[in-house]
């Protein structure tokens, strides 16, 4: 059996995640879980990085375009967080897209629309 990468890491994050979705359920905004998981990560000591710009880059040259992943955690990370039906495979391709701009490992979508629970997917770089 394979291990789990970044296995501590990874339920620590999803745990806050659990207890945003515990807290205040579906329905809500894309920015209100935001704000939510900001508060939670910190009252759990989650290190976390919000609304970081990444640059792109083409053939060597930097491009205007950014990437904008809601979180990046334990500097390895990356969480997308979503307030929707279901995710989607655009969802997912936009999780691997910033996976392999920052070179990171893994990712995980967290989907607070879905009811009657939260919805999430770990995706692997």
């Amino acid at each position: 059996m394979a291990a789990i990468l970044l296995k501590d890491e990874s339920y620590k994050v999803m745990g806050a995640l659990f207890e945003v979705y515990r807290e205040m359920g579906c329905g809500y905004l894309e920015s209100v879980y935001q704000e939510c998981v900001i508060l939670e990560f910190t009252d759990q000591d989650i290190p976390f990085a919000s609304q970081t710009e990444l640059t792109l880059k083409y053939k060597g040259h930097a491009l205007n375009s950014k990437y904008i992943p809601d979180f990046i955690c334990f500097g390895e990370i990356i969480v997308e967080l979503k307030a929707v039906g279901s995710i989607t495979d655009q969802h997912r391709a936009q999780v691997h897209n910033y996976l392999r701009a920052t070179r990171h490992r893994l990712g995980i979508i967290a989907n607070f629309g879905h009811h009657p629970k939260l919805e999430y997917e770990r995706i692997l770089r």
